[in-house]
C-alpha cells in the first residue's frame, strides 16, 4: 500500500501497488510490485480477519467452475 494524494491535494488515500506473499518455509515475504509509489515508500501491514475473508471470497470466485452450455441454457 502506498499513501497517495488526490489531484487537488486536499485528500489522501491508500493505493494498492502489489502484494506480499509469505514464504511457505521460514520467515519472510516475497513482495511483488505492480507499480512504484511516487514517494518511494511502501507500508506492509499484517493481514487481519477481514483481509482473510476477502481473499477467500476472491479465491472462491476465481476457482468456481463456469457453467456449461446446457447449464447456462444455451
Amino acid at each position: 500500500m502506498s499513501l497517495d494524494r488526490s489531484p487537488d491535494g486536499k485528500r489522501t488515500y491508500w493505493r494498492r501497488i502489489g502484494c506480499a506473499i509469505p514464504h511457505e518455509t521460514g520467515n519472510g515475504l516475497t513482495v511483488q510490485l505492480d507499480a512504484l509509489p511516487r514517494d518511494g515508500r511502501i507500508m506492509l501491514l499484517e493481514p487481519d480477519d477481514q483481509d482473510e475473508k476477502r481473499l477467500q471470497e476472491r479465491l472462491r470466485r476465481h476457482t468456481a467452475k463456469p457453467p456449461t452450455r446446457t447449464e447456462a441454457g444455451s
